[in-house]
């Protein structure tokens, strides 16, 4: 995996015509960029057309990478950009959190609490504002900082913070009963 330093090299010898070198890229950053897709349009085809767009317009406009952030912020804010563009129609915003995280490794008792956890969790993302939701899976899922939320997004730097400190109450008080049924404090 390259990092955000080599994520500069590689850009500036792409720019330099090391067109191949764009692969590396692609492959550092793909399945977030399809993770997005999902998110919005929820929808695996969909999201493999979006993140194709995405670095087809990423590649024709890397010479705009300045490198004054990291190559990742520049990258998601263009795909969410066009994920906005192309979403305008639609009304929902799914969260990446409604992906599929339970694995098959754990065993019976184990993938049940995984999935009745997922379950209650994914219910109290649903019951989120949309744009509650949006800077909560920026923040945690694609580990952004505040800053690079502002840069993604557009929403000012307070209005991030305000926006994940409510979700994060919200979804700790909507959690509460499945946290006191995890410890047996409910009978």
């Amino acid at each position: 995996m390259i990092s955000d330093d080599e994520d500069r090299i590689t850009v500036s010898q792409v720019l330099e015509g090391h067109k191949d070198l764009f692969s590396l890229l692609i492959k550092k950053h793909e399945r977030a960029v399809y993770g997005m897709g999902m998110s919005f349009f929820k929808n695996a085809e969909d999201a493999l057309d979006f993140t194709q767009d995405v670095f087809l317009n990423a590649y024709k406009n890397l010479a705009q990478f300045a490198g004054r952030s990291r190559f990742s912020t520049w990258l998601y804010k263009t795909a969410y950009n066009r994920a906005i563009n192309n979403f305008t129609r639609r009304k929902e915003y799914h969260s990446l959190a409604e992906s599929d995280i339970v694995s098959d490794s754990y065993n019976p008792e184990k993938k049940l609490l995984r999935e009745l956890a997922k379950d209650a969790v994914l219910e109290a993302i649903k019951g989120l504002p949309e744009k509650f939701k949006l800077c909560i899976d920026m923040f945690f899922f694609y580990d952004r900082s505040y800053k690079e939320i502002e840069v993604i997004t557009g929403y000012p730097l307070n209005t991030i913070k305000s926006h994940v400190f409510r979700a994060k109450k919200l979804l700790k008080e909507k959690l509460k009963n499945f946290a006191e049924y995890g410890r047996g404090d409910i009978k």
